[in-house]
């Protein structure tokens, strides 16, 4: 089943300059939340705890 979301224009311009020549914002976006599963938290360059 597939879903439809809405994100603000600013949101898309973001993402549109992270996902690689020939991904789609859909395989990005799998590839966020796969990361956020195995990892628990979105990692930061330069950050730490």
């Amino acid at each position: 089943m597939s879903y439809t979301r809405e994100i603000s224009d600013d949101l898309e311009e973001r993402l549109d300059g992270h996902p690689e020549e020939d991904e789609t914002h859909e395989e990005y976006i799998e590839e966020l939340v796969s990361i956020y599963e195995t990892e628990g938290t979105f990692l930061q360059e330069g950050y730490s705890k």
